[in-house]
């Protein structure tokens, strides 16, 4: 085995096995207190920036209408329909793996939710994000940025075409990598009514090394934020596909960054 000049193996196995134990010990007292936290902790000890991040005041009321002064505004005739395929939005195809993600958003009673705007944005196949901050040693693709929105139709349903991303380091422990995923944010009525969350792929090997996949306690409420390889979605020698639904309220609810206790 090869070690890295300068930096001690000892020392590297110890923070990784630190950052282990903490989220085994956090597990197992939530597996004691017998309640379910459905909802990512904000100050979860293994997700290092989570305990500067997180919310420590009490929240404000804001003036809606205020607020909506200086917010986008949207509708059906400011989301055109192709900008919910990401591979066709430069002048040549995205280097990766083709696929589509679709999947409806219910209530907590199953009803769709009709004329939702759904914005997803991502990292490439090779694990970067085209964002100045991103300085991950893997290339960009030209062809590829990364972000696409549209409408829910009738029935609730929502569909993208994209590139399956690759994971990436991000620096929270060493050898730290985050299993590969979608962000999705969802608008209510208007722009104060936004939610944001995560879909990953079945199978990742990094989800019991990702502190922010971990720091949802609950298995069911974990396991509701991995898609579905689904056959029928997927197209002859075109694409693979996955079905993701996001339940907005009650006991089934999909787990949101903002919902956090």
């Amino acid at each position: 085995m090869t070690a890295i000049i300068g930096t001690d193996p000892d020392s590297a196995s110890a923070s990784q096995a630190e950052i282990n134990a903490e989220m085994a010990a956090i597990e197992s007292a939530y597996l004691r207190s017998g309640v379910e936290e459905t909802q990512p902790r904000l100050d979860y000890a293994p997700y290092r920036s989570s305990l500067l991040r997180h919310s420590t005041k009490d929240l404000q009321h804001a003036d809606p209408e205020g607020i909506e002064l200086w917010s986008p505004v949207f509708g059906d005739s400011d989301v055109h329909r192709l900008e919910s395929d990401l591979t066709i939005q430069h002048h040549g195809a995205p280097i990766g793996e083709r696929i589509i993600v679709t999947g409806r958003i219910v209530d907590g009673e199953g009803r769709p939710v009709r004329r939702q705007l759904v914005e997803i944005w991502q990292a490439n196949a090779a694990g970067r994000y085209v964002h100045k901050r991103d300085q991950h040693a893997a290339p960009l693709d030209p062809n590829f940025t990364g972000v696409g929105r549209c409408l829910t139709d009738d029935d609730g349903t929502y569909a993208f075409t994209t590139i399956k991303p690759g994971p990436y380091p991000w620096k929270n422990h060493r050898n730290a990598w985050r299993p590969a995923h979608i962000h999705f944010s969802l608008f209510g009525t208007d722009f104060t009514q936004r939610m944001i969350t995560q879909m990953y792929f079945p199978g990742d090997p990094l989800f019991t090394l990702d502190p922010i996949y971990q720091s949802i306690t609950d298995q069911k409420a974990r396991d509701r934020l991995v898609a579905a390889y689904d056959h029928e979605v997927s197209t002859h020698e075109w694409c693979t596909g996955y079905r993701w639904d996001i339940v907005l309220t009650g006991a089934q609810r999909t787990v949101f960054e903002e919902e956090a206790k």
